[in-house]
């Protein structure tokens, strides 16, 4: 009987110093909202997170705890809080939040996105900078990506003939599409006048779609094996679609190699060329996964700027006859926009940036971990916390924006405040070492389809401007509720 006593005693004591120590390191985490049983902070979220986390920032602080069923997350919601994670505590905090949607591409653990940041890591951003976002890289291609375009012109003033509405964030996204395709491949993968070519559109779409989705896997992880949202088996369709499709353009390109054919100078050629140096810890497999990296990280959030850009230009006429102004300082002989010039126009940059902080792309930053036990201010952070960073509220601040819901570009006019990561006011694409590598190659590609799309027309609206639905659908993107449908009028110089 005494044995049982001391057993049954042992047991309650173990469970109550398990209750003191997570008391005493709730002590030691930021505040946050008092969540129910089992679910915790669900219910607090609603349809938009960023919206809701930012509210809730608002009475919890800067730096906030929440609980989503078995995940506490640490949210950042101010540029000094965002400071503590991305720079201050850059390397503690590196670490990743995989997604169940994620995890079943099964080469993840590659994948530049999702990869801890090691040695196999830098090994990956030194091929990107190398082959793709290195200023002389994107000049010697910049040729593919302007083809591209004047395809996208020929379709636009032909359905202006025809008087013919156009989904602009639709094309916008076939144009960044075929972009990035002929950067990596030197080819089209879609076109404009269909829906889709060889399904590349669909994949693109489903997975942007599905890792944007809440998954009631991802805060229960005991219902992986379930699927109970038929997530996973989606994700692994589009992933083993990318899988067989990326590996044939890879093992096609190494056939026209062994054959001894003239190089295509793209992307691929140099990816393969990294791959055969000695030195380098490069494989087949690692292209395969950044070539699936590129198409999804590369179009999705191109378009969803240059839609959004588009949807304030054409609300604001005057705004969008000063871009034009200003892109037709810069034309050629020929007519033609070079992407090389319009870098460097202030007001259409200026346009572009107050987009990106007003209808910014993505809302919370891709989700990081901490590696370690992290001081972040006066707080202690355990080791693989989920800390998500607001961008969204950061960019909506009224302590560092003036009139922070106004479309205003002249803000950015004589101003430093740039994206590179440095002004943590405004992180459209993070900051550290996790900060999107494709920022150089994003800023062309929507520079030039913004001012290609507002130099050579006029635009016909269906339905008044004041009846412009500005309602926006949270994901892993921040899409218009409504696309923007226009009319094409061809400017004839």
């Amino acid at each position: 009987m005494e044995h049982l006593v001391l057993v049954l005693s042992s047991i309650v004591f173990f469970f109550i110093l398990l209750h003191c120590i997570k008391l005493y390191r709730n002590r030691r985490m930021p505040p946050g909202p008092t969540g129910l049983p089992i679910i915790g902070n669900l219910l607090d979220l609603g349809p938009k997170p960023h919206e809701s986390l930012a509210k809730l920032s608002k009475k919890h602080g800067p730096l906030m705890t929440i609980r989503l069923g078995s995940i506490t997350s640490v949210v950042a919601s101010t540029p000094y809080a965002a400071r503590e994670i991305l720079q201050r505590n850059d390397e503690s905090c590196s670490g990743r939040t995989v997604p169940d949607s994620v995890a079943v591409m099964g080469c993840h653990d590659v994948a530049v996105l999702w990869i801890s940041a090691n040695e196999e890591w830098r090994t990956i951003r030194k091929a990107l900078n190398s082959f793709l976002t290195h200023q002389h890289k994107l000049d010697t291609l910049r040729e593919l990506r302007e083809n591209v375009v004047d395809g996208m012109l020929d379709f636009l003033r032909e359905s202006g003939r025809k008087n013919e509405y156009v989904d602009i964030g639709k094309l916008a996204f076939a144009v960044a599409l075929n972009q990035m395709s002929n950067t990596c491949l030197s080819r089209d993968v879609t076109s404009y006048e269909s829906d889709d070519i060889g399904g590349f559109k669909t994949a693109v779409k489903t997975l942007m779609e599905l890792d944007g989705k809440f998954n009631i896997a991802d805060i229960f992880p005991v219902l992986k094996p379930l699927d109970p949202q038929n997530i996973r088996r989606q994700a692994k369709e589009a992933y083993v679609w990318f899988d067989k499709v990326t590996e044939g353009f890879i093992s096609e390109r190494l056939k026209h190699r062994v054959s001894k054919l003239p190089r295509f100078g793209d992307m691929l050629d140099s990816l393969l060329d990294y791959s055969e140096e000695k030195e380098t810890n490069f494989s087949l497999v690692h292209i395969k996964i950044l070539l699936v990296d590129l198409f999804l990280a590369g179009t999705e959030t191109s378009s969803n700027t240059t839609e959004w850009a588009m949807t304030e230009l054409l609300l604001n006429p005057d705004m969008f006859s000063k871009v034009r102004k200003e892109v037709s300082t810069i034309i050629e002989k020929d007519g033609k926009i070079k992407e090389a010039k319009i870098l460097d126009l202030p007001y259409l940059n200026a346009v572009i940036k107050e987009t990106m902080r007003l209808h910014l792309s993505v809302p919370l930053l891709a989700p990081h971990k901490t590696e370690t036990e992290v001081k972040l201010g006066k707080y202690i952070v355990p080791q693989n916390t989920q800390i998500l960073v607001n961008a969204w509220a950061i960019a909506r601040d009224p302590e560092y924006w003036d009139n922070p819901l106004m479309f205003k570009p002249e803000r950015f006019l004589g101003n430093v405040v740039d994206y590179k990561g440095q002004h943590f006011e405004f992180i459209p694409f993070g900051s550290g070492r996790r900060m999107c590598p494709g920022i150089p190659l994003a800023h062309r590609v929507v520079s030039l389809m913004v001012a290609s799309f507002v130099y050579h027309f006029d635009w016909k609206l269906p339905h008044a401007r004041e009846e412009m639905d500005m309602n926006d659908i949270f994901g892993l993107t921040l899409l218009r509720a409504t696309p923007l449908m226009a009319t094409p009028i061809p400017i004839n110089y």
